[in-house]
């Protein structure tokens, strides 16, 4: 059985619009956030909104 493949990060806006364009979904920015808790974990999800950045953002290190 083949490992399933991580997606790439697309950003919130653009997974919620994607999710809405099918029209099968009521609140598509609920799916969205759903989806991104569960790729990168409720902690980590977390802390790039209380830092108000995005979550590949937030795993870079900053250089001196």
């Amino acid at each position: 059985m083949a490992k399933k493949k991580k997606g790439k990060y697309i950003g919130f806006a653009k997974l919620a619009k994607k999710i809405g364009a099918k029209g099968d979904v009521k609140d598509p920015k609920a799916v969205a956030a759903a989806i991104g808790r569960k790729k990168y974990g409720k902690k980590t999800m977390q802390k790039a909104a209380a830092k108000g950045i995005k979550v590949p953002n937030l795993k870079k290190k900053k250089k001196k």
